[in-house]
């Protein structure tokens, strides 16, 4: 796959300005697109865009927090009023909810939803009649793999985190129904992935969590940002409706 297959292509990634989203922004740039960023920290958020700048491509940058409805559609309209459209939706913002049901407040359970479920929705309804209008488009949801598992005593995000990311799979495969087959919608389920909001709790425990991977190390955002580029930007794609799980065949431990 050469870059040229995402030249001139509009991206719009969420949680963009670190960890995973930084980089699948710097992938698909590095592929050709151009790609707008939705983050909460402005510091994030001026550091990838002046690597993607960088890389020669165009950039831009709004600090949003995904749970509100209105500020997500005023994103998805300015990103179209600066560059015409919308090709690439990568849903990837997302917060842990380490609190157990016993512990956990109404507003906590609230909004873990609001970010990790309804932040999807909040920017997939307006970039839809975009991606219409541009001939067809791309969903990546971002899951993950405690939607299929449950997740694990030891895990930082428990049910209620799981119970969103569930709800992730679902609207992929409802949605991939609706708008196909212009607009492919998948969804990625990684496992134990380093960022700089993970990396102090697996250093913690890396060699046990390692003695649980087959491919006997933890992911990294390149690892999950070479899958996200593949399901924005192949071509031919036979690919909807579906979750690919990125946790190099991690056993629960």
């Amino acid at each position: 796959m050469s870059h040229l297959e995402g030249a001139n292509r509009i991206a719009l990634v969420t949680g963009g300005g670190r960890g995973i989203g930084r980089g699948c922004a710097l992938e698909l740039a590095a592929r050709g697109c151009n790609v707008a960023l939705v983050d909460l920290i402005p510091e994030d958020l001026d550091r990838t865009k002046g690597e993607i700048e960088a890389l020669g491509r165009r950039c831009l940058a709004f600090e949003a927090d995904v749970s509100d409805h209105a500020r997500a559609r005023a994103v998805v309209s300015a990103v179209d009023g600066a560059w015409g459209g919308l090709d690439i939706l990568f849903n990837n913002a997302g917060r842990s909810m380490p609190k157990g049901i016993e512990e956990i407040e109404e507003a906590e359970f609230d909004r873990t939803v609001a970010i990790n479920l309804k932040g999807a929705f909040n920017y997939i309804q307006p970039a839809v009649p975009l991606m219409r209008r541009r001939g067809g488009g791309r969903i990546v949801n971002m899951s993950s793999v405690n939607a299929h598992t449950g997740g694990v005593t030891s895990a930082v995000s428990r049910f209620a985190y799981t119970a969103a990311k569930a709800g992730i799979l679902g609207m992929t495969r409802a949605l991939a129904k609706e708008l196909g087959p212009d607009i492919l919608v998948n969804a990625i389920c990684p496992g134990i992935i380093k960022t700089e909001r993970s990396n102090d709790m697996i250093r913690a425990r890396e060699t046990e969590l390692v003695q649980g991977i087959t491919l006997g190390r933890t992911g990294t955002p390149a690892d999950v940002a070479q899958v996200v580029a593949f399901l924005a930007l192949s071509e031919p794609c036979f690919l909807t409706g579906q979750d690919i799980t990125i946790d190099g065949f991690q056993w629960v431990i």
